[in-house]
C-alpha cells in the first residue's frame, strides 16, 4: 500500500493563508459586534432591574396581560389567558410616576406635604443622614445646570513621580476653599475627580493646587475612554487623524 503524499509547499501556504484570513475576519466581526453586543446587553439588563423594581407596585389591572387579555375578553385563569411580559413597561411608568410626583412638588400642596415629610425625617437620627445626602447629591446633579466635569488632567497620584488621569470638577466652596486658601498661600486650587480602572464611576476626590497638574487637550470621552481600557485605548492624534484622512482621500 502506498504512503499518502505530504502537502506540497504550495498546498500547505494555501492552508496558512486560509486560516490567516478566517483569523483576521473573525477578529474584525469581534471588534464589530463586542461593543453592539455589550451595549444592548447593559440596556437590556437596566431595562428589565428597573421592571423587576417598579411593576410590583403596579396594579394588575394595568400590567400589559391584564390589559391584552382585558381587551379580547379573557378571564383570568381560564384556558384563553394569554401570558405577556413586554419589557420596558416598567421604565414607561417609572417615568410617568416621576414626572407627575415633580408637578406635584412644584405645586403649593406638594411643597407643604414635602417640608412636612422632611421634618418627620428630619427627626430621625440615621435616616435623616441618608436623605440629606441622598438629597444634596440629588440637587446637585440635577438642578444645577453649570454642575460638569470641566477637562481631564494629569494629577502625582497616589505619589509624587506616579502620574494618574483625573477629570476638573467645579471650584472648591464654602469652607474647603477659605481652608486650603490659607494652607495654599491664596494660590488657586482646584477639585480633582480621579477615576479608577476599569470602572471609571467611582474614584476620589482629590483639591490640589492648580500648578500641580497638567491640563490635557483631549475630551472627557476620550480621557473615560483610556480609563476603563487600562490604558489600551488612546485618542487619535491631530497628525494621525489628517494621515488617516489623507490615506482614505477624505478632507480634513
Amino acid at each position: 500500500m502506498l504512503a499518502p503524499k505530504p502537502p506540497s509547499k504550495q498546498q500547505h501556504w494555501l492552508v496558512t493563508r486560509i486560516l490567516g484570513a478566517l483569523r483576521n475576519n473573525f477578529f474584525a466581526g469581534v471588534v464589530v459586534i463586542a461593543p453592539i453586543g455589550l451595549t444592548v446587553w447593559l440596556i437590556w439588563t437596566a431595562v428589565g432591574w428597573v421592571d423587576s423594581w417598579v411593576m410590583p407596585f403596579v396594579p394588575n389591572y394595568w400590567h400589559p396581560d391584564s390589559v391584552i387579555n382585558r381587551t379580547l375578553g379573557n378571564t383570568r385563569g381560564s384556558p384563553d389567558w394569554i401570558e405577556v411580559n413586554i419589557r420596558g413597561v416598567g421604565v414607561v411608568f417609572f417615568l410617568l410616576f416621576t414626572i407627575l410626583i415633580g408637578w406635584i412638588a412644584k405645586g403649593l400642596i406638594g411643597r407643604s406635604l414635602l417640608r412636612t415629610g422632611e421634618d418627620v425625617v428630619g427627626r430621625v437620627p440615621v435616616i435623616r443622614s441618608i436623605y440629606n445626602a441622598v438629597k444634596q447629591i440629588s440637587e446637585t446633579v440635577f438642578t444645577q445646570s453649570d454642575v460638569k466635569f470641566e477637562r481631564p488632567c494629569l494629577v502625582e497620584f497616589p505619589r509624587k513621580g506616579m502620574w494618574s488621569i483625573a477629570f476638573i470638577s467645579t471650584p472648591p466652596k464654602g469652607e474647603i476653599r477659605d481652608k486650603l486658601s490659607d494652607e495654599c498661600s491664596g494660590q488657586e486650587i482646584v477639585s480633582l475627580f480621579r477615576p479608577i480602572t476599569p470602572n471609571a464611576t467611582t474614584g476620589y476626590v482629590i483639591f490640589v493646587r492648580k500648578s500641580e497638574i497638567i491640563e490635557l487637550d483631549m475630551t472627557l470621552e476620550d480621557a473615560a475612554k483610556l480609563v476603563i481600557s487600562a490604558g489600551l485605548v488612546y485618542p487619535e492624534t491631530e497628525a494621525a487623524r489628517a494621515a488617516r484622512l489623507a490615506a482614505n482621500g477624505e478632507g480634513p
